[in-house]
């Protein structure tokens, strides 16, 4: 079912509209018994109501902010149990160490959920798994609430980001299946921006929430944004068009072809949620080098949980909230770096789409953020690392974290565009997956050795090696808007053509 179901998305066949039954085609392919001459007789997909693309504005809105409230929750998750580090070593009685457990867990079930969460969609569709695993994500929570052993919050919390993360993974194939490529900026910049968001704010929240509540009200207030996650999923809608194409034959009453038997579906999901990623990784240089660059950024990101505590609280004497409202200047950056990237949109992107209208338009285009923000990662990193000190103000190392913050989700989105626009069909879903899989792995065990980095190096030292790291991945963008063509020619899948 899967492997015609890609060629669906990449071939646009037609459903009726107008008459629907009065031609009888095939739905996995799309085209009718009597060929392509069909489309003589009733209206193609391309023109139907039902398809994604001809929705009015309205419900486009309304699956953007299904998918950002989604994303928010779940990014939320990660970060607001983070100044709940202390009372974990009080109440449990474990190690600074073991303390991040809960944390760095969540971030890793994080990277294994879309390897499930990613092909389901490709099966069942997409709206059962936003809904299905964004209810089974504020069960867990609930649980990892009421736990009263500190194994059980740490199972409780990987199940909670296992069931939650399916969301970020399936929403690059909600948008461009509702988007066409030229309107995928802005509602692409919205729903990446809000997992960035997520980071900057839940320690913010989580600060206040830990000290004057305790721990365990930060998943009751994990619950509160469910909630809304779910009021927002019921006004969305079905946007994987082969499924919406089943069910438009399905109302016409034709006939639908028998459904591969279970082997074959259970083969084809473990070559698209496993094999086909690692294989990737290791064979693709295009997702190499752009799972290493922002794997490690992140991993960089999410070390700050650990480490702006000792930075804040140690050094300038701030106390639990104080060094929580410092995590604003994450959302602060963030949203420069949204206004960067629409920006880069506006004059550097659409003026060559519209020159090479009718034309494919090269993915390289996509990477003008990723060039610019690449830039602001070392610059924020060293930045901060040798003025987060006693003799100089806060406020000067406060914006270095903006600056890093800027550059981190410039090459993000950047580079998620670069991507999506690179490989066709269920590749994406691959290439989504090894992302996933390399960001979330490298930023759950991050935060595990920052404490002793940060301890043993000290705080400029400690910083400057991830400045490093971020000098030497600086020319991935640059190179690839030189040599990308090349590259594409050269991938073994099916890409962009050259």
């Amino acid at each position: 079912m899967l492997p015609q179901n890609a060629q669906i998305s990449n071939r646009q066949s037609q459903i009726q509209d107008v008459t629907p039954c009065s031609v009888t085609p095939d739905v996995e392919t799309g085209d009718d018994e009597k060929g392509s001459s069909a489309e003589r007789h009733y209206g193609n997909w391309n023109d139907d109501p039902e398809n994604p693309y001809n929705w009015p504005t309205q419900s486009k809105v309304r699956q953007v902010l299904m998918m950002a409230s989604a994303a928010f929750t779940t990014s939320v998750g990660v970060s607001i149990l983070s100044p709940a580090h202390t009372q974990f070593m009080e109440e449990f009685g474990v190690s600074s160490t073991v303390a991040i457990l809960p944390l760095s867990l969540y971030v890793f079930a994080l990277g294994l959920g879309p390897v499930v969460g990613g092909p389901l969609s490709e099966t069942i569709g997409r709206y059962p798994v936003y809904f299905g695993t964004v209810v089974l994500g504020c069960l867990f929570t609930l649980g990892a609430g009421f736990s009263q052993t500190f194994a059980g919050v740490c199972i409780l919390r990987f199940l909670a980001g296992f069931c939650f993360a399916p969301s970020l993974a399936i929403a690059g194939g909600t948008i461009n299946e509702t988007f066409k490529p030229v309107k995928r900026a802005i509602p692409s910049t919205i729903f990446i921006l809000t997992p960035f968001l997520g980071p900057g704010i839940g320690p913010v929240i989580g600060s206040f929430v830990v000290n004057r509540k305790g721990w365990r009200w930060t998943q009751w207030t994990m619950i509160f944004f469910g909630i809304f996650t779910i009021i927002a999923t019921l006004f969305g809608k079905e946007t994987f068009h082969p499924v919406i194409k089943r069910r438009l034959a399905k109302r016409c009453g034709q006939q639908l072809p028998s459904s591969p038997p279970l082997s074959s579906k259970l083969r084809l999901f473990v070559t698209i949620a496993l094999f086909r990623p690692i294989q990737m990784l290791f064979t693709e240089p295009i997702v190499a080098f752009v799972c290493l660059y922002v794997a490690c950024e992140f991993a960089t990101l999410f070390s700050f949980f650990a480490a702006f505590p000792l930075v804040f609280q140690g050094v300038y004497g701030f106390g639990i909230e104080d060094s929580g409202l410092v995590f604003l200047s994450l959302v602060v950056g963030c949203l420069l770096g949204a206004l960067t990237v629409l920006l880069c949109d506006v004059f550097l992107y659409r003026p060559r789409a519209v020159k090479l209208s009718g034309h494919h338009i090269p993915p390289e285009y996509r990477l003008y953020p990723a060039m610019i923000g690449s830039i602001g990662l070392p610059i924020g990193l060293f930045w901060f690392a040798w003025t987060a000190r006693v003799d100089i103000p806060w406020a000067s190392p406060v914006v270095a974290i903006m600056v890093f913050a800027w550059g981190n989700l410039c090459v993000f989105v950047s580079t998620t565009q670069y991507i999506v626009d690179t490989y066709h069909g269920l590749t994406v879903a691959s290439v989504m997956s090894a992302n996933s899989l390399a960001r979330y792995g490298l930023a759950a065990a991050f935060p595990l050795f920052t404490i002793q980095m940060y301890t043993k190096l000290g705080i400029g030292w400690a910083s400057s090696l991830l400045g490093f790291i971020a000098i030497a991945l600086l020319p991935v963008p640059w190179l690839f808007f030189v040599t990308g063509r090349r590259l594409r020619e050269l991938s073994k899948f099916e890409t962009a053509n050259a």
